[in-house]
């Protein structure tokens, strides 16, 4: 990937439930079954890599009862490991293409807000970095635009984040801990923030599914090259999300030292481990 994308989108917990239902929904449209029973997931890897565009433009559109048909029967030879037809190959392309496509529109038909912050990849500690305890400088970022968004509507803000492995895990709630407990601005941002994250699976959890296709949109699809976000993108993916990503991502405004000043949902961060100010 070309960049470490850290994220996810806000939405209010009135329409999580809601947002579930369809996008379960849409799934059985697109798919004809829902993924988890052939052992997949709705992930940005498994629905818009580069073989399933190439997979869905190897013919014609199918119609909708068809494709489903032909999804299912895909994904059933998977699990048999038995030879596929290029149809089932096209139509299961198509499929995935749907479900990426409308699960952003339920998003914003769900008032959902986009917010990430992205480093290049491979960022390297300097030597001798005394803070490694500490969260880092990206992650600070994600949470005060997380603040920005709760602080406008007046509403507090659980996070909610998918499981990755334990001990890493456990390090990241301990970073967040010392952030919202011996950090002046972390201890003021519980005001509207909860500091006790949630931790969940996202091959159980469609909302955390879906937030995991925003970021691999923005790891391919997204860029500010005026700010140093210029490394190489897939054009497919910046053509097909890229306005969803524009459209979906926060905008309004922060405060810091007496002045207020436009914010934004994606941030860019060239240097993690740097001061503040170079940001």
């Amino acid at each position: 990937m070309p960049y470490e994308v850290r994220g996810g989108f806000a939405i209010h917990v009135s329409r999580l439930w809601p947002f579930v239902q369809d996008i379960q929904r849409l799934e059985i449209e697109s798919f004809g079954c829902q993924l988890r029973e052939y052992g997949s997931e709705i992930k940005g890897s498994r629905l818009i890599d580069r073989k399933r565009f190439a997979f869905a433009r190897q013919g014609n559109s199918f119609r909708d009862r068809e494709r489903r048909e032909l999804c299912r029967s895909f994904l059933t030879k998977g699990l048999m490991h038995t030879a596929l037809r290029r149809d089932e190959f096209t139509a299961y392309g198509q499929a995935c293409l749907r479900m990426a496509q409308e699960t952003f529109a339920l998003l914003k038909r769900h008032q959902a807000v986009l917010i990430a912050s992205v480093i290049p990849r491979g960022a390297v500690k300097p030597l001798g970095f005394k803070f490694d305890e500490y969260l880092r400088k990206d992650v600070v970022f994600l949470l005060e635009r997380f603040f920005y968004f709760l602080e406008s509507k007046q509403e507090h803000g659980l996070l909610v984040m998918d499981e990755t492995e334990k001990r890493g895990d456990q390090r990241f709630v301990t970073r967040l801990e010392r952030y919202f407990r011996r950090t002046a601005i972390g201890r003021y941002r519980t005001a509207w923030i909860v500091p006790t994250p949630l931790f969940v699976s996202s091959d159980m959890t469609y909302a955390v599914q879906a937030a995991d296709l925003c970021i691999y949109c923005i790891n391919w699809g997204f860029r500010l090259p005026r700010r140093g976000m210029n490394a190489e993108r897939r054009g497919e993916v910046a053509e097909l999300f890229g306005p969803s990503l524009a459209a979906l991502q926060l905008r309004g405004q922060g405060h810091r030292d007496g002045r207020v000043f436009e914010t934004y949902g994606i941030v860019y961060v060239p240097d993690p481990y740097g001061p503040r100010e170079q940001q």
